[in-house]
Parts: C-alpha cells; sequence; structure tokens
C-alpha cells in the first residue's frame, strides 16, 4: 500500500501497518487499540491535541498555518476571535522562531511519510522534520512542562519516559535508517520541545545510538502480542480505565469504599 498525505491516517492504513502511535495504543489497551484499527472508536477530540496541531502546522509552513486555521473553525469564538489557548500558542511559537537554533533544527523536509519493514511486519511514518543533508530529524512536541516529573509507578520520570517518545524516536530512527539508500547509520533523533505557559520555555533534546537500540530491543519482544491481538488470533485485554473501557463497561457487583484506591 502507497502512502499519502491524504491516507496515511485511513483505516486502511491503520490495519496494514503497524506505527509507534498504534503501538502503544496496544500497550495501554488492547481492546481499545483494536477497536481503533477496526474503525469501530476514536478518540476523543481533545483541546490539548488541536493546539498541539495549530503550533505544528504554524512551523511547518505558513501554508499548513492557514489551511488549518480554515479547516478548525473551532479555534475561533462566535465573534470570529482567536480563542485564549490559541492566543498562548502563538507565544509558543514566537518563542521557537525568534531562537536561532530552533530555525535550524526546523530547517529540511517537513511532514515526510517513511515505511519500512521491522521486526518482520511494514511500519510507517511520519517525520515533522527530516534533513538527511544535516544528519538529523526533528519531532516537535507541545508540553505542559519541559521539566515535569511524572510518577510512573516505580519512580519518577521526564514527560520522554512518560509519553514514550524515546520510543518514538528510536523506531523512527530505524525506520529511515531501513529507507534511506544515503546513509547506512543513524541519524540524530531530536526533539523540539515547546511549553504550554505564560511565559514559554524551549528545549532542543537528543538521543543517542545506545538508547535506540536499547528501546527497539524492547519493541521488539512486545510486538508479538502487539501483532497477534491485532491479527485476531488473541483476544485482547481491556484496561479497564480508558474511556473505552469506561464506554462498556457493565457492573456486575458493589466496590466496598477502601478498594477504591486499589480500583483505581
Amino acid at each position: 500500500m502507497k502512502l499519502t498525505p491524504e491516507n496515511y491516517y485511513s483505516q486502511e492504513a491503520n490495519e496494514y501497518y503497524m506505527s509507534v502511535s498504534q503501538y502503544k495504543d496496544f500497550l495501554k489497551c488492547e481492546a481499545a487499540a483494536l477497536a481503533k484499527v477496526k474503525g469501530e472508536y476514536q478518540d476523543i477530540k481533545k483541546d490539548a491535541l488541536l493546539l498541539g496541531s495549530y503550533v505544528h502546522a504554524a512551523l511547518e509552513s505558513e501554508e499548513a498555518f492557514d489551511l488549518f486555521k480554515s479547516d478548525n473553525a473551532e479555534i475561533y469564538t462566535a465573534k470570529k476571535e482567536l480563542k485564549a489557548p490559541y492566543k498562548m500558542a502563538n507565544k509558543m511559537i514566537d518563542s521557537v522562531l525568534s531562537d536561532d537554533l530552533c530555525n535550524i533544527v526546523l530547517e529540511g523536509d517537513k511532514e515526510v511519510i517513511l515505511t519500512a519493514e521491522l521486526f518482520g511486519i511494514p511500519w510507517k511514518a511520519k517525520l515533522d522534520v527530516l534533513n538527511r543533508w544535516n544528519g538529523r530529524f526533528t519531532d516537535i512536541k507541545t508540553v505542559k512542562g519541559i521539566r515535569d516529573k511524572y510518577w510512573n509507578g516505580q519512580r519518577y520520570v521526564s514527560f520522554i519516559q512518560q509519553y514514550q517518545y524515546d520510543v518514538q524516536m528510536s523506531v523512527y530512527a530505524e525506520i529511515e535508517r531501513l529507507s534511506g539508500v544515503e546513509n547506512p547509520d543513524y541519524l540524530e533523533p531530536t526533539i523540539l520541545a515547546v511549553s504550554k505557559e505564560d511565559v514559554p520555555d524551549k528545549e532542543i533534546i537528543y538521543f543517542d545510538t545506545e538508547l535506540i537500540q536499547e528501546k527497539l530491543r524492547e519493541v521488539s519482544g512486545n510486538i508479538g502480542r502487539v501483532m497477534s491481538v491485532k491479527r485476531g488470533d488473541e483476544q485482547p485485554v481491556g484496561c479497564g480505565k480508558c474511556d473505552y473501557c469506561k464506554s462498556r463497561k457493565k457492573l456486575d457487583g458493589m466496590t466496598y469504599y477502601l478498594d477504591l484506591l486499589e480500583a483505581i
């Protein structure tokens, strides 16, 4: 299947290809992920995701930004004024574009679609910025706070580990390496992060080859179960906590009040 900007997010493409977002979906909740692949369920469109797309479009090109604004009337009030969150997003955009180093990592081809076979299955990826001449690719992330800490059940981690962006960048690096005929080595993965604060913070974050190889081994260990569920060879397990599971929840008894924290 040949991917284009028009069909990249289609159900057909999601059924044929694995992607990092789909892989992470299966790790979070197999039942919800499988329903999404089959076209039976869609995530609720959240404001945070729309704001992120707003920033992405602005940093891609003027044409992409104009198209995004014309296609998303919900970012405006009834008086056709930009809503407050997007006025804040303009500060984020200005903070990035006024920085020389940020502009350097934004140089390159935008929204590049790549495909490759990893672990015996076809994968797809869309890179925000690809610059093989400079030896790097860049992904843009809008975050609550760049140095916020998240408890993962065992220790505090950064937003990188919390949202598995280390996995994303590692898989992207491998897809690019396999699809790039000019260079057999890894390009340098970088994340350009900008925060959703009144005074936006920003950082350019890089990853090394050791991390890439570690995360690829991790994906290799998980992908067998993921594909067994996706292909229908094994039944999906629901997490019981996500919106999809809550929408299908049927009570079969009562919960003692002291058990609520355990249930959560």
